[in-house]
C-alpha cells in the first residue's frame, strides 16, 4: 500500500507546507512559488505518477522509481493567513491561488489499482461534499457527512469538546460549530484508520483530500483581528500536527502529509459532476477522422520495457552464439561424446 499525505499549511500568506514526508521523497528547503493550479500535478509527482507537463519546480527532487509514499493526504485550509507550524519539512509561498481538486489523481490511482481497490477520499464538511472509492466506502461509511451529522457527532461520546480548550469559542454559535465539527471530522478520520490499520498495508497508495472553511466563516462573523479567531487558527494548527503524526505513523512513516493555507480562492470553482468509473473515449480534436493521439502518456514506459527487453534478447543470442562458436563438439557436447564412445567400443 502506498500512501503519501500532503498537508499544506499557509504561513504569513498563501503557502504550501510539507508537515511530514519520507526521506525518500525529497523536498528542497527554499522560497520556490508554486501556482495553486500546480498543486495536483505535485501530488501525483510525489505518487510516483506521471503528468502530462513537466513541473518545472526545484522544490521536489526525483526519488527512486520503486519506493514511493504509501498514502497522500492534502488539507486544503481556507481563510488562513498564517499558522503557527514549527518543526515542518519546508514551506513554500503559493502563488496564484485558483481552486483546484484532486480528481485527475483520483483517476489515475483508480485505473491503476482497480483491482487492489485502494482509499480515494474527498471530503468538504462545510459544503457537505463528500466522494468516496474503493476500500472507502467500508472504512469510512461510519464518517459524518452533513453538518447535522456532524453536530450531533460533537454531543456523543469522544467529542474533541472535552479535550480541545475552547477559550472564547462559543458551543452555541453557528460559525464556532462549523469550525469545531471540521476538526472533529480530522479526530475521525485517524480514528477510524486506527480501527482498519490493515489499509496501509496493501499494495495500492491511497489518497486524502481534505478541504476546511471553518476558519473562513469566522472571519465573516467575529473579524480577522477577533480572539475568536486568534484561538481557532491556535488550535487548528496544534490539530494538525497532532493529525499528521499520526497518519504519518499509521502508514509506518511512508506517507507525505502537506497543508495549504489560503486566504481566498482568485475564482470560484466550478465542479463538474462525472463518474470515475465511466470510461473516458479519447479522440483528437485536430483530426476529422476521429483519429486517436500519437502521443500516449505510456509511450515512455513501453518504450523503455521493449527497448530493454530487445537489448537483453540480443545479449543472450550473441552469449549463446558465442558459446557454441567456440565449443568444442567431442569434449563440450553430450551426443558427439556418447557416439565417440559407442564408435570406439565398436
Amino acid at each position: 500500500d502506498y500512501v503519501l499525505i500532503l498537508i499544506l499549511i499557509g504561513v504569513n500568506g498563501d503557502s504550501l507546507t510539507i508537515l511530514q514526508s519520507p526521506d525518500y521523497v525529497s523536498f528542497q528547503k527554499g522560497d520556490w512559488p508554486i501556482s495553486g493550479e500546480k498543486i495536483p500535478d505535485l501530488v501525483a509527482l510525489t505518487m510516483g505518477f506521471s503528468v502530462k507537463e513537466d513541473l518545472s519546480w526545484p522544490g521536489l527532487k526525483a526519488g527512486p522509481l520503486f519506493q514511493r509514499p504509501r498514502a497522500n493526504v492534502l488539507v486544503v485550509v481556507r481563510g488562513a493567513d498564517s499558522l503557527a507550524l514549527p518543526q515542518s519539512v519546508a514551506s513554500y509561498p503559493l502563488e496564484n491561488p485558483v481552486p483546484f481538486t484532486l480528481d485527475s489523481v483520483a483517476e489515475t490511482v483508480h485505473s491503476l489499482f482497480a483491482e487492489d481497490t485502494p482509499v480515494v477520499l474527498q471530503l468538504a464538511p462545510s459544503e457537505e461534499r463528500l466522494y468516496m472509492l474503493g476500500k472507502a466506502n467500508a472504512v469510512f461509511e461510519e464518517l459524518p457527512v452533513t453538518l447535522q451529522q456532524i453536530r450531533a457527532r460533537l454531543s456523543q461520546d469522544g467529542s474533541v469538546l472535552a479535550s480541545l480548550p475552547l477559550n472564547s469559542l462559543s458551543r452555541n454559535a453557528e460559525a464556532d460549530l462549523l469550525f469545531l465539527s471540521e476538526v472533529q471530522v480530522l479526530h475521525d478520520i485517524t480514528a477510524l484508520l486506527q480501527r482498519h490499520r490493515h489499509l496501509a498495508k496493501d499494495h495500492s497508495p491511497d489518497l486524502y483530500s481534505l478541504e476546511l472553511s471553518g476558519l473562513e466563516e469566522l472571519i465573516r462573523r467575529y473579524g480577522a483581528d477577533s480572539q475568536q479567531y486568534r484561538d481557532a487558527t491556535a488550535i487548528l494548527a496544534s490539530v494538525l500536527i497532532k493529525f499528521a503524526e499520526d497518519v504519518y505513523g499509521l502508514y509506518g512513516n511512508s506517507a507525505v502529509v502537506e497543508v495549504v493555507t489560503v486566504k481566498r480562492f482568485e475564482a470560484p470553482l466550478t465542479r463538474k459532476s462525472r463518474s470515475i468509473l465511466e470510461s473516458k473515449q479519447i479522440g483528437n480534436p485536430d483530426s476529422p477522422f476521429n483519429l486517436a493521439y500519437k502521443y500516449n502518456l505510456n509511450y515512455a514506459v513501453v518504450f523503455n520495457i521493449v527497448l530493454w527487453l530487445m537489448i537483453a534478447l540480443a545479449l543472450a543470442v550473441i552469449a549463446t552464439s558465442y558459446v557454441m562458436w567456440n565449443m568444442d563438439p567431442g569434449y563440450d557436447s553430450i551426443i558427439y561424446r556418447m557416439t565417440n564412445q559407442k564408435i570406439r567400443m565398436d
